[in-house]
């Protein structure tokens, strides 16, 4: 395989995100397996935008608990439970969770100390149901806004098309 990762720091955030997501189809044509699709994503978007922890939580007890998946950064929390931390409340909530400062945000989980700012996008199969969250931390205040969003959502929404 020739496929590099693009360096996106400095491309306007919604274009990034489209560049992103061909670059992941074009590399996981043919997959079906969700931990090698998952293991792409996060090195592809740690990579490409220099994020400080990148990587999946996997939905290991329906309803109750979160546990690493593949990631790219430092070590992860290896538990989470659903509603707690921000992986936790997306995971509870289904629903994408924006934290621009997590000093700041009620019941935080602390990783990695130098994490200042959390973007976590629940992950859907084809039937709906949640299978894993994608937690996305950065060493900047306030680095997620609506572009990173929309283009993680559409970027995890592999997991929930027809492989093969």
């Amino acid at each position: 395989m020739a496929e590099t990762i693009p360096d996106l720091r400095n491309v306007p955030r919604a274009r990034a995100y489209t560049e992103l997501k061909g670059h992941s189809d074009a590399i996981l044509e043919g997959i079906d397996d969700d931990v090698t699709a998952m293991a792409t994503m996060a090195a592809l978007v740690h990579h490409a935008f220099g994020h400080l922890w990148t990587g999946f939580y996997r939905v290991v007890v329906p309803g109750q608990l979160l546990r690493v998946g593949p990631y790219q950064g430092s070590l992860g929390c290896l538990d989470i439970a659903f509603g707690q931390g921000v992986c936790g409340a997306a995971a509870a909530q289904m629903k994408t969770v924006i934290v621009a400062d997590v000093d700041k945000y009620p019941g935080h989980i602390t990783c990695d100390a130098r994490s200042r700012s959390e973007i976590v996008v629940p992950v859907l199969d084809q039937r709906g149901d949640l299978i894993a969250v994608l937690d996305v931390d950065s060493d900047r205040l306030d680095a997620f806004k609506a572009e990173d969003q929309q283009g993680l959502e559409r970027l995890v929404s592999w997991f929930a098309t027809t492989k093969q």
